[in-house]
């Protein structure tokens, strides 16, 4: 498996761009400098994470998320454990 994170990432099932073993392994987050962690889907190459909005959930029981637009930097988490830098 390769040691760089996909370009785009969901961690909803039904998206096409969800992978279950890349999500295994632990992904790191960094929103314009702040680190997240309830992150549903996120781009690189556009530059944008979809985040939950409150606590509302949409009628198939899925958060219900905004676009919000900024740098998005992303790693493995059991990279980071190895010792290596984020980033």
């Amino acid at each position: 498996m390769s040691d760089t994170p996909p370009d785009r990432l969901a961690t909803n099932p039904r998206s096409p761009h969800h992978d279950a073993d890349v999500l295994a392994r632990g992904i790191g987050i960094r929103f314009k400098g702040v680190e997240k962690t309830n992150v549903e889907e996120y781009c690189i190459s556009e530059g944008w994470v979809r985040l939950p909005v409150g606590k509302s959930l949409d009628r198939r029981g899925n958060p219900m998320t905004m676009k919000f637009t900024g740098e998005v930097v992303v790693w493995f988490l059991d990279a980071t454990a190895d010792g290596d830098s984020k980033g």
